[in-house]
């Protein structure tokens, strides 16, 4: 299995930064550039252990995947159901800590493994080369919905 993680410090505490991770719709395409789209499915109108969710991605790759874990406000993982045909599996999981002089680190973490087994070897390690980007560029975007006040009022106002 291979795994990737990038991490970045916010000024705000973890509830909101983990508030700010669970955007949806308008607010979460200001800060993420990951996603092109993205909704629930089965009529899930709220993220939770279970709901699973549809996902394309900027490049139109298109996944599924479900909340394997809802723990707000420290951490969140979620598994692919259905995925690009190069994934034999896929995981993503973020976690949300204080920081002793104030604010979060939001840790986000990738794993996945390749398929066909036998080129998966380089598969893995090219597609390491890419979500490293993809993660940093994520995280990057993250960190700056968590300064834009479009994206903390509405997560404050609850209506992300």
């Amino acid at each position: 299995m291979t795994r990737i993680e990038s991490s970045v410090v916010v000024d705000l505490d973890p509830a909101a930064a983990f508030a700010v991770s669970q955007t949806t719709g308008e607010t979460r395409l200001r800060w993420d550039p990951f996603i092109h789209e993205q909704h629930f499915l089965d009529g899930a109108t709220t993220p939770a252990k279970g709901v699973r969710t549809e996902t394309r991605h900027r490049s139109r790759l298109r996944m599924v995947s479900e909340y394997v874990s809802f723990n707000p406000p420290t951490n969140v993982g979620m598994t692919m159901v259905e995925g690009p045909w190069f994934f034999a599996s896929f995981a993503g999981g973020w976690r949300f800590a204080p920081e002793p002089g104030g604010g979060c680190r939001a840790t986000w973490r990738y794993s996945f493994r390749c398929r066909p087994a036998w080129l998966a070897p380089l598969a893995e390690r090219i597609g390491a080369i890419v979500l490293r980007r993809d993660i940093d560029r994520r995280i990057a975007g993250f960190a700056r919905g968590c300064a834009d006040p479009v994206v903390v009022a509405a997560v404050t106002a609850g209506d992300a």
